[in-house]
Parts: structure tokens; C-alpha cells; sequence
């Protein structure tokens, strides 16, 4: 079973990711694909890939968002249609599997695909799809993965807000180093996708094995950039990044715990910034 997120999370990096995300590989895809696209988001979760690149493509489309978990793709249902209802579309149900946004620019339809992405891109309908999306995925699967992607896929592929580096918190701190070496490890343990996880080698893993395969394939850097007044964020981070370190470093244990306190304090009193190095990439297959 691969690894997945609660939706809490999702939601808190979703603005984030929206304003990270690099506008000039999105356009490209979006002049690579049909006049009607289709596109397979995987690892879709809430859905906020759609609720950022369909505006962009701004013609009709279909997506079907693939997760492993159910409850996930409900939220994205929900909130693709709330969000949709506040901006002035609207919105219909033909069936509990689909959901149609209505804009000028033409019906987004919407469907979930529950299923498990280990064994990707066996169990996908691919078939029935111009295009194939991620975002924040990469860096969670493994080298073989990727290589059986390449191998297998003959449309264009866009992958946004890939690990791409190490977190930096301003200003810095004596335990820095300790947690960025603890967080590297983790990122590497296998997390469901046949076998260590690329971690920060997910952009260049994935380039060169979809250029091994006969892709044009070009990158772009997406960072997160915190700000001091973004606390909840900060604190997240901080704390997710010192869980992850902790089980790495056992021994360790009460000292890392101070690291994330000490970063909350400086939260509290606007003093700490934070970025963090993500990649996108778009591989468009030979003509």
C-alpha cells in the first residue's frame, strides 16, 4: 500500500503549491494537449491540481482523479464543487462517480478512480487519456517506478512540486544540520512504491529515464517560500520535519524535540521564514 496524506494537510499547502508552481510548464502542457483534454491526475487527494491547472487550460476537459484513498477523493469532490459554486459556476451531479463544472469557457467533468499507484502504470486507462498529471508525487516513489512510467507511457506527463532540496529556516539554528541530515534519510525510506523513495533525486531520476524513453523533457524550480506571518505553515513544517528526523536519530530523540519549539517561539513572534526547494517537469513524448 503507497503512502498517503490527511487531508488537513492537503489543504494547508494547497495555497502554497498554487502560487509555487511554474506557469510556463502548465501553458506548455496546455498547448500539448487536445482541444477537449483528458487527463489522469495521480495521486490526485483533494484535488488541488485541478482546482489550480483546469482554470489554465480554460477549455472543456475531463479529469479523473486516481487516489488510493476513497475519502480523499470524496473531499476533492466537495471542494472542487463548493469552491466552484463561490466563483459563480455552476455545478451538477449526473451520478455519485461525477461531477460536472459548468464555466464560459466550456463543462470541466470531474471522476474518481480509486486506486492503489504501487503498480503503476499497470491498472490505468491510460487508453482513455491525453495527458498524465501529478503534483507533490515524485519524490515518494522509487527509481523503478519512474523507469516503469517512462517505459509505458506515450503522452505527455506533467509533474509539479517535486522534493527538489533541502527546507532552510531563517534565521538558523544549531540543530539545522541534525534535522536536515534525520529528514533526508527519511524521505528515502520506501514509502509503498517498489522501493526507496527518490527523495530530492525525483526531477533528475524522472528526467533521465523519460529522456532514455525519447521525451522532450524540460524543468523548472517551484519553491515554497514562507513568510513570517504564514505561523500555521511554519509550525507545520517545523514539526513534521522534526518527527521525520526523530526516527532516524533515536538517540536523539530530546534534543531534535527542542529544534521545533524553539522554531515555534520564533513563529510566535514573527521572526522565522522558511523555504523549501521543489522542481516542476513536463516530458512530452515524440511526435
Amino acid at each position: 500500500m503507497s503512502e498517503s496524506f490527511d487531508a488537513d494537510w492537503l489543504e494547508l499547502r494547497e495555497p502554497f503549491d498554487a502560487r509555487a508552481r511554474d506557469i510556463g510548464l502548465a501553458l506548455a502542457l496546455s498547448a500539448a494537449l487536445p482541444a477537449r483534454p483528458r487527463l489522469l491526475d495521480l495521486g490526485a487527494g483533494t484535488g488541488s491540481l485541478f482546482r489550480w491547472l483546469a482554470p489554465l487550460l480554460n477549455r472543456p476537459q475531463a479529469w479523473t482523479l486516481v487516489d488510493a484513498d476513497v475519502t480523499l477523493i470524496e473531499f476533492a469532490f466537495d471542494t472542487i464543487a463548493m469552491r466552484a459554486v463561490e466563483v459563480g459556476f455552476e455545478v451538477s451531479a449526473p451520478n455519485k462517480r461525477t461531477l460536472l463544472v459548468h464555466t464560459p469557457a466550456g463543462a470541466w467533468r470531474v471522476d474518481g478512480l480509486v486506486r492503489d499507484l504501487a503498480d503503476a502504470p499497470d491498472g490505468l486507462p491510460l487508453g482513455r487519456a491525453d495527458g498524465v498529471v501529478c503534483s507533490a508525487l515524485l519524490d515518494l516513489v522509487s527509481r523503478r517506478w519512474v523507469g516503469r512510467l517512462a517505459a509505458g507511457l506515450r503522452l505527455p506527463f506533467y509533474a509539479a512540486l517535486n522534493v527538489a532540496g533541502d527546507a532552510r529556516f531563517l534565521p538558523p539554528h544549531p540543530l539545522d544540520r541534525a534535522i536536515a541530515r534525520g529528514f533526508r534519510r527519511d524521505q528515502g525510506r520506501d514509502k509503498g512504491f517498489d522501493g526507496p523513495a527518490l527523495g530530492g533525486e525525483a526531477v533528475r531520476a524522472t528526467a533521465a529515464a523519460f529522456r532514455e524513453a525519447g521525451f522532450a523533457v524540460a524543468t523548472a524550480p517551484s519553491p515554497w517560500r514562507i513568510g513570517p506571518a504564514e505561523t500555521q505553515m511554519l509550525n507545520a513544517l517545523a514539526k513534521g520535519h522534526a518527527e521525520a528526523a526523530a526516527r532516524w536519530t533515536p538517540r536523539g530523540a530530546r534534543r531534535i524535540g527542542a529544534w521545533p519549539a524553539a522554531r515555534a517561539l520564533q513563529a510566535r513572534r514573527g521572526a522565522l521564514r522558511a523555504a523549501v526547494g521543489h522542481a516542476d517537469l513536463l516530458a512530452l513524448p515524440p511526435r
